[in-house]
């Protein structure tokens, strides 16, 4: 059943994805409301698999966050999704890909990590290439 909701979620997601690059987001840090997410949670500055995040803090838990590699170039948009909206059915939309056009979409299923710890998915949308996702390897 889960399953089927994320289905629809991504579909969703390409729908609602910016075909341009958001102003002030390209590098780190990004501008207007944007902090680093270690700075208003407990969470790493880098975090694995995902880089530096930084979040408007209004929109805590589900973001969207920024991911940028160790040199502060965009990788991603990121929304942290509660598991209790997939449980419930609920609609997931408008989730918009602040850093521009997307090359794909993944979705993990995480426990919970600090600034965030109710279980949930991560939705990342990735504006590099699967092959340089490397750029946020631990």
């Amino acid at each position: 059943m889960i399953r089927r909701a994320c289905r629809g979620a991504v579909a969703g997601l390409v729908l609602a994805t910016a075909p341009a690059l958001a102003d002030g987001v390209a590098s780190a840090p990004p501008g207007g409301a944007y902090r680093k997410f270690s700075d208003v949670s407990e969470g790493p500055a880098f975090m694995p698999g995902l880089g530096v995040l930084y979040v408007d803090p209004k929109t805590l838990p589900q973001g969207p966050f920024l991911a940028y590699d160790r040199a502060g170039r965009l990788v991603s948009t990121i929304y942290m999704i509660p598991l209790k909206t997939f449980e419930t059915h609920a609609q997931v939309g408008g989730l918009a890909a602040l850093g521009g056009a997307v090359d794909h979409v993944d979705i993990r299923y995480v426990a919970g990590h600090p600034g965030v710890e109710e279980p949930h998915y991560h939705i990342v949308l990735w504006h590099v290439t699967k092959a340089e996702e490397v750029r946020v390897s631990p």
